[in-house]
């Protein structure tokens, strides 16, 4: 059979026949269903086709052990934030994008340890508690935390200038399901824009911003797995996420504290901001399989 724009889609679909996952099979479909819906519409020349090739293979090849070109494609394009809405809890706190800055293991800390390891920027202090849907404490749970510096700059960032693991900590809530820990205030920031998808923004006239936010993932057996942020109620940029990550139920007042008695308990000095995450869990069970539209 001649390959022709209409038997395109058919060809090779039926090239996947003998696939064994029926999932996997179901995902060829549905890409290669899509992808040549969107080449019949478009109609890209050879040269703009090789362009976006280019671009790809550009963008995998400024990926390293520190940072994650495709994963900030994905997000920019709002696809992150897609599949996590998708997959995301009906009834546990609202997930985000993991971003691309998870790329070194965090170092265990107890809690009311500091992570920040430089200093210079607003005190903060965290306070999480990690609950059931039914609003009982999840003691153990693991909360693995990440975030920039008071100048926007993770510790991958800047080699020499922040130690690893500045910004990091990894806890465990105690028999109440509460951790707590001191840091400076976050930054707003822009993501990586040296590379191909910081030139995708420039050519769309797209700022490359993310508002402040501290990143964390809770984990606890028979529960599922949450990636999530708390965002800085008063950042820049709630309005205009580069990743489109923001969700309202997880902007979080970091409150100005300026009681010396307060600060004495937290070990900080005053005044500082105070921010309070409550974080609920469902608990584990198999997510619903979505069709492929």
């Amino acid at each position: 059979m001649d390959f022709t724009e209409e038997t395109a889609v058919t060809a090779v679909r039926d090239s996947f026949a003998g696939t064994a996952d029926p999932r996997l099979r179901e995902l060829l479909d549905g890409l290669v269903g899509h992808l040549h819906a969107y080449v019949r519409e478009t109609r890209p020349t050879p040269a703009e086709w090789e362009s976006a090739i280019g671009f790809l293979t550009e963008a995998g090849q400024k990926c390293d052990d520190t940072r994650q070109e495709l994963i900030l494609l994905s997000d920019v394009l709002g696809v992150s934030m897609l599949v996590e809405t998708i997959n995301g809890q009906a009834d546990g706190t609202e997930s985000t994008v993991l971003g691309p800055f998870h790329v070194v293991a965090s170092p265990p800390r107890e809690s009311g340890d500091n992570i920040d390891l430089v200093g210079g920027g607003r005190p903060c202090v965290v306070t999480a508690r990690v609950v059931s849907t039914a609003g009982e404490p999840v003691p153990g749970a693991s909360v693995d935390v990440w975030q920039c510096n008071k100048d926007g700059f993770y510790d991958v960032q800047q080699p020499g200038i922040q130690p690893l693991g500045n910004g990091r900590g990894l806890f465990a809530t105690d028999a109440e399901g509460r951790v707590w820990f001191r840091t400076v205030v976050p930054s707003h920031y822009p993501i990586p824009a040296d590379g191909p998808v910081g030139r995708l923004l420039r050519a769309t006239g797209r700022h490359p911003f993310r508002p402040a936010h501290i990143h964390f993932i809770v984990a606890a057996p028979g529960h599922r797995t949450l990636t999530t942020h708390m965002f800085v109620a008063d950042s820049p940029y709630l309005d205009s996420d580069a990743v489109f990550a923001v969700k309202t139920s997880l902007v979080v007042d970091f409150r100005e504290i300026d009681d010396e008695a307060l600060a004495e308990r937290y070990q900080v000095s005053a005044p500082f901001r105070l921010a309070a995450f409550d974080i609920v869990l469902e608990a584990a069970g198999e997510v619903p399989t979505r069709p492929v539209a």
